[in-house]
């Protein structure tokens, strides 16, 4: 079973509203498994456009991940969110080369 990424790409508009979703995320991220890979760090755009933050998750699997995006936990947090920010976001398969 392949791990799995959300991939989210996002413009912050209020700082100090977007640390309330930040803070209420976590529940819903360590309910399913989630750990951070990249959580808004320097970037360097090198081709193409993105927003200015982004954000790397990796999930046990793709079910995982659908289920912390669409569990109760999470869509509180995403009600902080959408206000003060705008998103792309996108769940990922892992590789997992043939053995």
């Amino acid at each position: 079973m392949s791990k799995a990424y959300c991939v989210a790409h996002v413009d912050v508009k209020n700082a100090d509203a977007y640390a309330h979703y930040i803070r209420a995320n976590a529940d819903a991220f360590a309910k399913y498994g989630a750990k951070f890979i990249i959580r808004g760090g320097m970037q360097e755009q090198i081709e193409g456009e993105t927003r200015a933050r982004t954000v790397v998750i990796e999930f046990p699997d793709m079910e995982m991940a659908r289920a912390c995006y669409h569990s109760p936990e999470y869509q509180a947090a995403k009600a902080l969110r959408e206000p003060v920010s705008l998103a792309d976001l996108v769940i990922v398969e892992g590789y997992a080369p043939s053995e």
